[in-house]
């Protein structure tokens, strides 16, 4: 690592994705750009993301409608996704040679579904453009002028000073990651209000052994209808993916902050139905097509017949009453209501969500108002800019986060190198 020169016009605190993206734009507009990343490599989130696919965007064109994703932070983003939206996500990798393909849900991924191509594309032009990378370069301070503005980055390597900072050190999901929530505790100090973050898009951890014995598999439609205290809350239809904790998958992850909630306000069950599509007495109909063909065979050896792929063995355990080891002509008819209800209605006990080290996405962080999101400065330290995961926006799985960090990330990689440019040329 060089150290001639100590000084920058921008400095970057965080090398994932939005620090990546506003370190290529800072340097497109000029800037002498420095990234600062206390992991050995850049981008170790990004390499992982959508489970290794990343789900780079999502494909939804009408901003208005895509920015209803973004819950109350929507209002505040319009200006800066005017500047780089959804189409610019989808220009700026392709027409850097990284095709992207949109699959259901409008998500959007590489060709390739490799999120190590994202993060080479992305380390390509960090290089062609010439941005100062230093790694395994831990901040251990930021410190302030006597106005409150950024003074010069402290770190284990040496101290640092720029015109412009950037921080871009994400929020606190998948913490191994690096990403500790040390960004929080920063504006903290700097006079910033912060949200303290809680895992917002993440699995959720049950008590029912049927689940955790189902571990791996996934089912693309099913319906989940969530309960506090007996009572319905709420119902989503898509793919659940059943884990050794819990249940995971895009159903359930863009669930978890409203079961959230609910936990608040008591105990929470949940019940999968298995055939969503079907109703009770289709069902049947089906039950005794299959038991007729079935009839002389024993109970457990068809069921699979009539379960989900994969699901037979846990769902028979759920069987309570029936024996099982009976020949399917000897199932009584209430039995038989028994088996349909159970498929429409599988139970579930909710016992909390997971943690950080399994979050997608946690929330937190700053508040929209104290960010102006035409250029991403920080509205109380005004030689700052804020980006991705540390403003206090919730929104769902499916390229939405990802979205935010390239929109983010691209804006303030611009505005800052512009007003060092400014700032420069008015001390000549």
């Amino acid at each position: 690592m060089s150290k001639k020169s100590q000084h920058f016009d921008v400095i970057i605190i965080g090398g994932g994705a939005s620090g990546m993206l506003a370190g290529i734009f800072a340097a497109q507009n000029g800037a002498k750009v420095l990234i600062l990343e206390k992991n050995k490599n850049l981008g170790e989130k990004l390499k992982i993301t959508g489970g290794g696919r990343c789900n780079i965007t999502n494909a939804e064109y009408d901003t208005r409608k895509l920015l209803a994703n973004y819950g109350d932070g929507a209002p505040f983003l319009h200006s800066a996704f005017s500047q780089f939206g959804v189409k610019d996500t989808f220009e700026f990798f392709e027409s850097n040679g990284l095709p992207l393909v949109v699959q259901e849900r409008k998500r959007a991924f590489p060709a390739s579904e490799r999120a190590l191509d994202v993060f080479r594309t992305l380390e390509k032009l960090l290089i062609k453009y010439d941005v100062s990378i230093y790694t395994d370069c831990q901040v251990t301070a930021i410190e302030p002028t006597k106005d409150g503005q950024v003074h010069s980055i402290l770190t284990k390597k040496g101290t640092y000073t720029a015109e412009k900072y950037i921080l871009a050190t994400g929020g606190q999901s998948h913490p191994e990651t690096g990403s500790t929530g040390d960004g929080f505790k920063w504006l903290a100090r700097l006079g910033h209000s912060v949200t303290p973050p809680t895992p917002s898009i993440v699995p959720l951890a049950v008590s029912d052994e049927w689940i955790k014995s189902l571990s791996g598999v996934s089912l693309s439609f099913m319906r989940i209808t969530f309960y506090v205290n007996g009572v319905k809350s709420f119902k989503k239809l898509g793919k659940i993916l059943f884990t050794h904790f819990g249940l995971s998958g895009p159903l359930i992850l863009n669930s978890a902050k409203k079961v959230e909630n609910l936990l608040h306000e008591g105990a929470v069950t949940a019940t999968i139905d298995a055939y969503p599509d079907t109703d009770l007495g289709a069902l049947e109909d089906k039950l005794i097509k299959a038991f007729d063909t079935n009839k002389n065979k024993m109970l457990k050896n068809m069921f699979d017949q009539v379960t989900p792929e994969g699901t037979s063995e846990a769902i028979l355990s759920l069987c309570h009453g029936i024996d099982i080891d009976k020949k399917v002509h000897s199932i009584t008819k209430e039995e038989r209501k028994q088996i349909a209800n159970l498929l429409k209605a599988l139970p579930v006990t909710i016992t909390g969500l997971m943690g950080f080290d399994r979050a997608v996405v946690a929330d937190g962080g700053v508040p929209m108002t104290e960010i102006d999101t035409k250029t991403m400065q920080s509205k109380i330290v005004k030689n700052l800019y804020v980006t991705g995961d540390l403003l206090h926006i919730n929104r769902p799985s499916g390229g939405f986060s990802l979205q935010l960090c390239w929109t983010t990330g691209y804006v303030a990689g611009v505005a800052s190198a512009k007003a060092a440019k400014e700032k420069t040329d008015e001390e000549k």
